[in-house]
């Protein structure tokens, strides 16, 4: 791994990148063109290798497996040459048996030696928050035009002047959604909806929350509150579309609840807190070759020292830590944490049975045109964001996170949809890497993004804010990398926008994760 700290210029550098010993491919650092010779392994390149590509280190029998972070990533298709290119047209799924030892590698938290602080904001009742919105839920799809409605009239580029006298609201969004009817009352999805909305409805990153209804769904108002056990108050208001008599004077009603609301939330004053409070949720999307040698492992360098000063980061995305969950059962803090995670990967093996869908099928066509060619190399790689400290719990969608440290969330591994689950859980801030330039924003807790390659941040520069490009190209390490995200962490957290924000992102991206069948 010392090829990935140096100092040297990218000229003056091995052209590939060996990530273990064991390993039975290399990553192209920068195209290569047949008849390269590799001085530092011995190999000629046969074929056109992409960068962040896999080139064969030493010839693989067909069958045999290929290996990557010293982890097998999939089985050769047919016999591969030395010096070949390696991915999707000789390489693939294949079964085999993974060891998940539980707590092997568990080891005892090294608490900071300082204490770190952001400037937060405390609710009356302890919450904290890095962001101060009024936020606009739905029970339905049937009420997302009028909370639509609602939010678009307090929007500073449209009507400036109505969020004018209140400079301490970062904004009024409506989250709305597709769900809320036509499933079973007291099915599972209908509950997982209901913690999701219920997450979002208490969160500390909204001051007040105006829930609006339809009427006649099956997500009834107070259903959704009885459930959550919640109670309408000042902060958490509520109406339906039939009682107001309309679309039209729903809209008016609703803007007058919003206007009742904003004094009071505009009453808040940031003072530092304890970097403890800070709840991180990881995402990586539109991923690629550099994924987990670059950003992945930077965040979870970050991680590290997030874990270190007693705050929280949920890992999710189940499907793309599939093949590689054994790294993390070894760490859980207790056999009964480490069957937790498996019982997660069972119930996904038996959901894709039952809907008659392959794991596999992640990862996408750009994780694909990036490098990427099975879902065990890109949960290896996924993993990375995890950093190295103890599993400490496993909650299933949208459950509110309660414990510190590293933590695991069951959720698909689409980002809006998994991200949306842990907002709901209690995310008060979002770090995504990426490789292929995925836009995405979050509301109410700001997201930053994470670019895993230089080019992607030289191309798309406006949408990222950290560029990890370097610790490929010798400009910098994991540990630099690591610390400047773990900085801006803390600069997030204390106010400052981040890229996904200053375009606006957030409000569109609310995906509650449906798993019900629709009738």
């Amino acid at each position: 791994m010392d090829i990935l700290t140096g100092s040297a210029a990218l000229s003056r550098l091995p052209a590939v990148i060996r990530l273990n010993p064991l390993d039975d491919i290399m990553i192209a650092r920068a195209p290569l063109s047949p008849g390269l010779l590799l001085d530092e392994e011995g190999v000629m390149v046969r074929q056109p290798i992409p960068a962040g590509h896999k080139i064969a280190a030493r010839r693989i029998g067909m069958g045999e497996p290929v290996r990557r972070y010293g982890q097998i990533i999939g089985f050769a298709l047919a016999p591969i040459e030395a010096g070949e290119h390696v991915h999707v047209h000789n390489l693939a799924m294949g079964e085999f048996a993974r060891d998940h030892d539980f707590g092997v590698d568990a080891r005892p938290t090294i608490k900071a030696a300082d204490e770190r602080y952001f400037m937060g904001i405390v609710r009356p009742d302890g919450r904290i928050a890095t962001r101060n919105y009024v936020g606009i839920l739905t029970t339905v799809n049937c009420s997302a035009t009028v909370a639509r409605a609602i939010a678009d009239h307090f929007r500073r580029d449209i009507n400036p002047a109505a969020l004018a006298p209140f400079p301490n609201v970062d904004g009024v969004v409506a989250l709305t959604h597709g769900q809320g009817c036509a499933v079973g009352a007291s099915g599972e999805g209908m509950a997982t909806l209901r913690r999701t909305l219920g997450g979002y409805a208490v969160h500390a990153n909204f001051a007040a929350v105006l829930i609006v209804g339809l009427g006649c769904e099956t997500n009834q108002i107070d259903g959704l509150l009885a459930a959550q056990g919640l109670d309408r108050s000042e902060q958490l208001r509520s109406f339906t579309i039939q009682d107001s008599g309309g679309t039209a004077k729903a809209v008016t009603r609703g803007i007058e609840e919003v206007k009742a609301l904003l004094a009071e939330a505009d009453r808040i004053e940031r003072q530092p807190v304890s970097a403890r409070h800070l709840i991180v949720g990881l995402q990586c999307g539109g991923s690629d070759g550099y994924s987990g040698i670059t950003a992945n492992p930077a965040l979870g360098n970050a991680v590290d020292r997030l874990v270190a000063h007693g705050g929280t980061a949920i890992l999710s995305e189940t499907p793309e830590i599939y093949g590689a969950e054994h790294l993390l059962t070894r760490r859980a803090v207790s056999r009964e944490v480490g069957e937790k995670l498996v019982a997660r990967i069972r119930w996904w093996e038996e959901y894709c049975r039952r809907m008659h869908a392959e794991l596999n099928n992640n990862p996408s066509a750009g994780n694909k045109a990036g490098g990427l060619t099975t879902i065990l190399e890109k949960s290896l790689g996924a993993v990375a964001k995890a950093g190295s400290t103890n599993l400490v719990d496993v909650y299933e969608y949208a459950e509110p996170v309660r414990a510190g440290g590293l933590v695991f969330m069951d959720t698909p591994g689409y980002d809006p949809m998994s991200a949306t689950g842990q907002v709901a859980g209690g995310a008060n801030l979002i770090a995504f890497t990426t490789g292929r330039g995925s836009a995405y924003g979050c509301a109410p807790s700001p997201s930053i993004k994470l670019a895993t390659n230089s080019a992607l941040w030289q191309r798309q520069e406006e949408d990222m804010d950290v560029n990890c490009g370097g610790i490929a190209d010798g400009s910098t390490t994991i540990e630099q990398c690591g610390e400047q995200i773990f900085e801006l962490m803390l600069r997030v957290a204390s106010g400052e926008r981040s890229k996904s924000e200053q375009h606006g992102y957030g409000q569109n991206e609310f995906v509650p994760w449906q798993i019900d069948a629709v009738t």
